[in-house]
């Protein structure tokens, strides 16, 4: 029998709830170790509400990934669409990934830890949204290079994977009580991802 769901979800409708749930606890006891027994219990509803919204375990975790990724595409479409130089798109670009990486660090840890759990269609699906995620991103590059703002003699492909191969690792070291907050370490990683793609001798303050 489940019980009454308190706190921060409390409220919300019931597969948000679920999704929230599922979310913190498979970034903090693993897919693998997590039953849907557990999410029913902690989000305050029967197995059959659950049922009646996600097929399977699998799906919350297919909806975790593709809810993150849809968030951060129409993000990165507005601003790569928007006004400014083709560098200052690029950072904003930069800047925004990092922060909404760490806002929502959960998802994001379920994200790399746990793609392997899903079937290899979702799998295959989860990698054609990411793919065009970073088609979007590398297309700002190779703007600021025919601009030339940013060296052409750098290839975008390998900077774009350069600097998101760092951003995926967070999960692995970032510490919420460590001396460097999310948004300096944004613009840190922002600078360094910059700075190697910069065609004169100026660099970010």
């Amino acid at each position: 029998m489940t019980g009454t769901q308190t706190g921060p979800v409390a409220g919300l409708p019931i597969p948000d709830r679920l999704l929230a749930v599922a979310t913190r606890m498979f970034a903090g006891k693993g897919y693998a170790g997590t039953s849907v027994q557990e999410i029913v219990e902690a989000a305050g509803v029967t197995k059959g509400a659950m049922y009646h919204y996600f097929g399977a375990k699998d799906d919350l975790l297919y909806e975790i990934y593709h809810r993150l990724l849809a968030m951060q595409m129409g993000r990165l479409e507005r601003i790569a669409d928007g006004p400014g130089s083709p560098e200052e798109r690029l950072r904003a670009a930069a800047l925004d990934v990092l922060a909404t990486s760490f806002l929502h660090l959960d998802d994001f840890t379920v994200f790399w830890r746990s793609m392997h759990m899903l079937s290899p269609a979702r799998q295959q699906a989860v990698r054609e949204e990411r793919r065009r995620y970073h088609d979007r991103f590398r297309s700002l590059v190779e703007e600021g290079q025919r601009a030339g703002a940013l060296r052409a003699s750098q290839p975008a492909d390998l900077a774009v994977h350069f600097f998101f191969g760092a951003v995926h690792a967070i999960p692995a070291w970032y510490n919420a009580a460590g001396r460097l907050e999310a948004e300096a370490i944004g613009r840190h990683y922002a600078d360094l991802f910059l700075d190697g793609l910069r065609t004169g001798p100026e660099r970010a303050d």
